[in-house]
């Protein structure tokens, strides 16, 4: 699987993109100072990435992994949020993870460990086939 294809995004998105980034919630930031460490399992997030016809909260390219933080405004969209999952996962085999933010406010810990088995089951998922020499 090639983490760093280009995926294409509605470029009208680019503005609202950068004003959540500028007004992230408190479970945004919290994730975000865990996330913009590089050493973070080795990986580099980005915060409101647009892809196709939404905004992901934090995205990885190289394991195609989303982390979406799923707030108050969540819980009045949940078919939204399913079709963002389903069209990432189906079109550009884009894993979605999803946190509460009461999780990340009251179970940082466990989210933390979460997140850390999700990386590394994922790059699992995508490691190259060995071939034989």
């Amino acid at each position: 699987m090639d983490g760093l294809s280009y995926i294409p995004y509605n470029a009208g998105l680019k503005r609202y993109a950068k004003k959540n980034r500028q007004n992230p919630t408190l479970a945004e930031k919290k994730i975000w100072q865990i996330l913009s460490r590089k050493q973070f399992e080795e990986v580099k997030f980005t915060r409101q990435k647009p892809l196709e016809s939404f905004i992901t909260d934090f995205y990885c390219s190289e394991l195609k992994l989303v982390i979406e933080i799923d707030g108050d405004s969540h819980a009045s969209q949940p078919g939204y949020d399913q079709l963002r999952s389903d069209v990432l996962r189906e079109k550009h085999k884009i894993k979605v993870v999803r946190y509460s933010n009461h999780d990340i406010l009251r179970n940082s810990e466990g989210v933390y460990e979460d997140l850390v088995n999700q990386i590394r089951a994922r790059r699992q998922e995508i490691k190259p086939p060995l071939t034989p020499p």
